[in-house]
């Protein structure tokens, strides 16, 4: 399989280097050359498979030449052993065509879990098999970090270090990171908001020679096998609901645009997707652009969905250059203009053609604890202030009546146990293997929002790592 940039001037790559690389050359994002495409026939036939099963089957087309099928298999079982329900990711029925999809089952307790499982055994595999080592530079808005440090952690051929916007995650977010002690890891606290941790990462792998020289790799979704991962869940729960035999429609909680583009790539697929639906908190950029086909940024609101605090969705790009016909010309203009001007309105036809398939809608914190609140009511289900937004809007979309509309809980209630209390009144507790989690000691160091001083941060342990 081969992959492209959404920029068209980077190299066309396979998929061992396309882990590797993260970020394309050239400041776009890889995407696969050629969509694989299940039939009716080869979807229903995956009815009945495990959750690991399913992965390796879902996943296998995307890393052809690549990784082997039996390896694929086994590092797809060795992932998801550790998950704590047996389904992996279990479907929950809350109103007659509503249903929740738990992704919160995982080591870290959020959906990313899903996918960094398996990528951090993808880079010790392909890192082992070279005689290599890279460095992992990731940013996190508060559950990447977590996600990817325990799937990286005591490995071998990796060091990883994670930039978090200092006072803008919760407690348990940052300690779920800064309280892994491995040598191979490091944290660094930013004085500024997640994208400006995320334009801080793009930076360093846009200088080159810093990139070769500390061997630069990423594992946040701007990483192609992140969002391959996360299609497994969209297929698992749809096959669930009568897939390929019945449309289904997803709400997502949306910030970066990964994970709902995840299900976009589903379509692509075969999966019958008839709805993909956006759910936004105050920043609402996203739910701005589906409106208007205008992307304009604004200021960076906190709120009580963190992990959404965004106003550059980084994966937007792929959908922007898939349905742009893989312009990559018209996609770098595009993407040099919203840079230099914080606005970005694509041609008309390209907005008009994504209006039938997705729809957006916007959430404050008033709304998402009052969504929390009936949730705990209504259904008894306790859900973190990600996962309410993501069904609250799911709820305020008009479907075709009988269309089953998932809405994708994407993080534990205990990661947001003060937003928990507030709406419902009761304090959600951590699981037993985080029982102990405000005991743990931490370990991070506060860094200016600087390129100059992320890079010296990152030769020191490097430095430090390696000596």
């Amino acid at each position: 399989m081969d992959y492209v940039s959404t920029r068209g001037s980077a190299p066309v790559l396979g998929f061992d280097d396309v882990l590797l690389a993260g970020l394309a050359r050239d400041g776009g994002l890889y995407l696969p050359r050629e969509w694989p495409h299940f039939s009716p026939a080869e979807i229903r036939a995956m009815r009945g498979l495990s959750y690991p099963e399913l992965a390796a089957r879902v996943m296998r087309p995307f890393m052809a030449g690549s990784v082997a099928e039996p390896e694929l298999s086994r590092l797809c079982a060795e992932s998801y052993a550790g998950f704590t329900h047996p389904a992996v990711a279990p479907l929950r029925q809350i109103g007659a065509d509503q249903w929740v999809l738990e992704l919160f089952h995982g080591p870290t307790l959020a959906f990313k879990d899903y996918a960094l499982q398996l990528v951090g055994r993808l880079f010790d595999h392909v890192l082992t098999h070279r005689g290599e080592r890279v460095t992992i530079v990731g940013a996190t808005s508060g559950d990447t970090g977590s996600a990817a440090i325990e799937s990286c952690r005591d490995r071998s051929a990796v060091d990883i270090l994670i930039l978090h916007p200092k006072g803008r995650v919760s407690e348990v977010q940052r300690r779920q990171m800064t309280t892994v002690l491995s040598s191979n890891v490091s944290n660094l606290a930013v004085e500024g908001t997640f994208d400006d941790c995320q334009d801080l990462v793009k930076s360093l792998f846009a200088d080159s020679a810093f990139r070769d020289e500390v061997r630069l790799s990423a594992v946040n979704s701007i990483n192609w096998a992140r969002v391959m991962a996360q299609i497994v869940y969209y297929f698992s729960a749809a096959l669930s609901l009568g897939a390929p035999d019945r449309p289904v429609g997803f709400s997502v909680p949306t910030g970066n645009f990964g994970n709902i583009f995840a299900g976009y790539c589903a379509r692509l697929m075969g999966l019958p997707i008839q709805r993909l639906v956006v759910g936004s908190n105050t920043n609402d950029i996203l739910t701005r652009f589906f409106e208007s086909g205008v992307m304009q940024s604004g200021v960076v609101v906190p709120t009580l969905s963190p992990s959404m605090d965004i106003q550059v969705s980084s994966n937007f790009e792929r959908l922007m250059s898939l349905v742009l016909n893989g312009d990559g010309a018209l996609v770098t203009d595009l993407m040099t203009g919203f840079r230099q001007t914080g606005t970005m309105a694509l041609p008309q036809g390209a907005w008009e053609s994504m209006r039938p398939l997705f729809s957006a809608y916007r959430f404050d914190d008033a709304e998402t604890l009052a969504t929390m609140r009936w949730l705990k009511r209504e259904t008894g289900e306790t859900l973190d202030p990600h996962s309410a937004i993501g069904i609250a809007a799911g709820f305020r979309a008009v479907l075709e009546p009988g269309l089953p509309m998932v809405a994708l809980a994407t993080a534990h209630p205990a990661k947001f146990p003060d937003a928990v209390e507030q709406a419902t009144g009761t304090r959600p507790g951590l699981p037993p293997h985080l029982a102990n989690l405000f005991e743990r000691p931490e370990r991070m160091e506060t860094v200016a929002n600087d390129a100059g001083a992320v890079k010296d941060a990152v030769r020191t342990f490097v430095g430090r790592g390696r000596a």
